[in-house]
């Protein structure tokens, strides 16, 4: 990790001045130090925490772990004691592949205790995505589960000269690997965090582009005080509070606001090693009575396609906040929400490279459906246009790219080994994010899409989520995509991709009632001209629809890196 902590140090802007007192105040960072571990699991135990519920696990088959803080320290401890005891230290890089079971998130506290630099990877990931993460990220050790090492890493792992350490969950291991169950036991219980610095890595989260290899974005020690502070002012997280966030540590969401957030805030966090189940969920916010729901729009209108009465035979007065991350939220989930669960689902909008939520629609607030909210206090938000080698801010009710003013702290510091292309990522003093918004005369941000999802028909810019939204609202559709074609006269002609609530036949008839529903909503310059079935949507684990996967296919183009397409075990 040396050239990641020099091009940290050369490439971060620091505030002028420093808006973070609240956050600073929700940490310990003794003598200065600060590491993320120390400040989630072991300020709790030695502030007379220790007993107070951590973390519930709730496995695929109807078992129960109840772990406390404690628990989560001690054995974060001793996993830490595993990772020193074969010679691995501060900066080293740990890599973790495995579903939502409790090792994953005692290796991800204790990688972190011992001062290494945590990866979380995706384990439904292929062989190729995880050879790739790990080559990029100098992989020092892999801790993975027997099914997915003989699946997946067997046949490759003992040819990345980095890598020092596998560790199999279980009391037994293959050859050259070491049993974790055996090698915790004989570990002691007690490890002194190691003292990072605010600056030292601490986290690698591996983000896709539309081209190229995925793109390392370095998160240090100093990000805890950005998930601490965000946790409870965005989501309402404090002592005590039983929070489920039902994203895989897999991908940042699952990291930052899956672990790292709930425990820093002393939460009861809910964990479901399960996918989803309609029961299952609504089930388990009954019975454990969760109080901060946080999930995805993919989750959130699956739950809607079920219907309301699939709701009804439940009990949700527990819920005081519920929360929506990983793409827009449609208007009509917002609605929905609000009728079901009795508050709607406030959205919210940040990405790997922040590290943490930038615009929300916050505790108190009051949701204009649709809106990704306004920004965190703290989080100078723009919209602004290149303008040559620099930008120009626009006006309200302006559509340009979505930019914030840098120096936050859970802002990524580097993209690993790529020091360009992250340096093209800061214009004129302004982080530009990529993503199309606008912003309306209230201060509330609207997501528009991102700038290569543009459609351009007939001196029109549309924005796909607009016309995604619009076609949801139809009864017959759960899911919607929409790309722009070549046209001869109009330049582009819009095009929809839709998946049909259960009920509902792929008809010829259905198909033009879907776009007259678009085009009495919409007009005829901005609706889908073709509305095409599919079964399912090509979509990130995050939830995220993969408009760009979508257009190569139509179009015949070079489909870009796919490691984190849903389903995909290329």
């Amino acid at each position: 990790m040396e050239q990641t902590e020099s091009t940290i140090v050369t490439s971060v802007r620091v505030a002028a001045t420093d808006p973070w007192s609240q956050a600073r105040d929700l940490i310990d960072a003794p003598d200065g130090f600060i590491n993320i571990a120390y400040e989630a699991v072991d300020r709790h135990v030695q502030h007379g925490h220790g007993s107070d519920p951590a973390m519930l696990w709730l496995g695929k088959a109807g078992e129960r772990r109840e772990f406390d803080y404690a628990d989560l320290a001690e054995q974060s401890s001793r996993f830490a004691n595993v990772l020193a005891a074969h010679g691995l230290s501060k900066g080293d890089s740990g890599f973790v592949l495995m579903g939502r079971v409790p090792e994953l998130y005692i290796a991800a506290l204790g990688t972190l205790k011992a001062g290494l630099v945590f990866t979380p990877l995706f384990s439904a990931f292929g062989p190729e995505p995880i050879r790739t993460r790990m080559e990029i990220g100098s992989a020092n050790v892999l801790v993975t589960t027997p099914q997915l090492f003989k699946r997946k890493i067997a046949g490759w792992v003992h040819e990345l000269p980095s890598l020092k350490l596998v560790l199999i969950v279980g009391e037994t291991a293959p050859d050259g690997c070491t049993a974790l169950g055996p090698a915790m036991a004989a570990a002691s219980p007690e490890f002194e965090a190691v003292k990072t610095g605010p600056e030292d890595p601490a986290l690698i989260h591996f983000t896709s582009g539309t081209t190229g290899k995925p793109k390392g974005a370095v998160h240090v020690h100093e990000a805890v005080r950005y998930h601490a502070y965000s946790g409870r002012d965005a989501l309402d997280l404090r002592p005590g509070t039983v929070y489920w966030c039902t994203a895989d540590p897999g991908w940042v969401t699952g990291t930052s606001y899956g672990i790292i957030a709930p425990l820093v805030n002393r939460t009861r966090m809910i964990v479901d090693e399960a996918e989803f189940d309609l029961d299952r969920w609504y089930g388990t916010v009954q019975r454990e009575k969760v109080q901060v729901w946080y999930s995805a729009p993919t989750a959130i209108r699956m739950l809607m396609r079920s219907g309301a009465e699939a709701a009804a035979r439940y009990d949700f007065s527990s819920i005081r906040f519920l929360a929506s991350v990983g793409e827009p939220l449609n208007p009509e989930a917002v609605l929905w929400s609000e009728k079901v669960f009795g508050q709607p689902f406030h959205d919210n909008w940040w990405q790997t490279e922040t590290g943490g939520i930038m615009i929300a629609n916050r505790p108190g607030m009051k949701v204009r459906p649709g809106s990704m909210g306004k920004p965190m206090p703290g989080i100078e938000a723009g919209i602004v246009e290149r303008d040559g080698e620099g930008v120009r801010e626009l006006k309200t009710g302006e559509i340009g790219e979505l930019a914030l003013r840098p120096g936050w702290p859970s802002m990524m510091r580097a993209y690993l080994h790529e020091e360009a292309r992250y340096r093209k990522c800061f214009v004129d003093g302004w982080y530009l994010s990529g993503d199309l918004a606008m912003r309306d005369p209230g201060g509330y941000f609207w997501f528009v899409g991102r700038a290569d999802d543009l459609i351009k028909t007939s001196g029109h810019l549309i924005g796909p989520f607009e016309v995604e939204s619009a076609l949801i609202e139809h009864p017959a559709v759960a899911e919607a995509g929409v790309i722009g074609v070549p046209d001869e006269t109009a330049g582009e002609v819009v095009k929809a991709y839709v998946t049909l609530v259960p009920s509902f036949a792929p008809e010829e008839d259905l198909e033009r009632d879907i776009r007259g529903h678009a085009r009495k909503k919409l007009g005829p310059a901005v609706a889908p001209r073709e509305v095409v079935f599919r079964t399912t949507l090509p979509k990130t684990r995050s939830g995220k629809i993969m408009r760009r996967l979508l257009k190569a296919r139509e179009l015949g183009l070079p489909e870009g890196d796919i490691s984190t397409l849903e389903g995909d075990e290329t």
